[in-house]
């Protein structure tokens, strides 16, 4: 189930990035971290499908997310994810247990949301947005391909939100065919989070085992 932590992050806020791309399309994008940056919390339901290399879908994921900056909380039925823009806590249900961690500076840029939405800057080229209606929505959809080699992604389709430069959705097909599409829903960005709401907290889990891999 871990994967789906990573995914939704990879996917949600997309390893954005452009080389002799559209100027367009990085305007947009710009839009898009922008209004992320600047507000003080965001809160947001999604939905992440996934297929593997031979076209199987896996069971939809469902979850909802709380995002301050670089710090975020993941809901989800089996797992729940805390991020204080240092320290990470994996709450894995069915195992009653939470892996303590502190990412890497390249694990960062696979689960903080700040990190991915501004990679659009650098290694991947975007191709000229194309207007579509998207879950009911006037959108722009942006392709986007990786310049280098060492990219785990084949190729990025991140779908903007017209009249509130918000993304709707994200499909990403990886380099060993497993393809992610996730759908964002309830999107709030006027929540004012406090610090406290993105670190785990013992008390509440009295009797979940604590696994420091720090």
């Amino acid at each position: 189930m871990k994967k789906y932590i990573f995914t939704f992050a990879a996917l949600l806020f997309a390893a954005f990035s452009f080389a002799q791309s559209s100027v367009s399309a990085k305007n947009i994008l710009d839009k898009a971290y922008s209004a992320y940056e600047n507000s003080k919390g965001i809160k947001m339901s999604f939905n992440v499908a996934s297929t593997d290399e031979n076209g199987s879908a896996y069971q939809d994921q469902k979850g909802i997310a709380l995002v301050k900056g670089n710090k975020f909380k993941i809901e989800m039925p089996t797992i729940n994810t805390w991020f204080d823009g240092k320290t990470q806590w994996v709450l894995m249900k069915d195992l009653n247990e939470v892996n303590i961690s502190n990412p890497s500076s390249e694990e960062i840029a696979s689960i903080s949301p700040l990190a991915l939405l501004s990679m659009y800057k650098t290694g991947y080229t975007l191709k000229n947005p194309v207007t579509k209606t998207v879950n009911g929505k006037s959108a722009s959809v942006i392709d986007m391909t990786p310049t280098g080699s060492k990219s785990d992604f084949k190729n990025i389709s991140v779908v903007i939100d017209k009249k509130t430069n918000t993304v709707l959705q994200v499909n990403l097909t990886m380099k060993n065919g497993m393809k992610n599409k996730i759908d964002i829903s309830d999107y709030n960005a006027n929540y004012n989070f406090a610090d406290a709401d993105f670190v785990f907290d013992k008390s509440k889990y009295p009797k979940v085992e604590i696994i420091d891999l720090r």
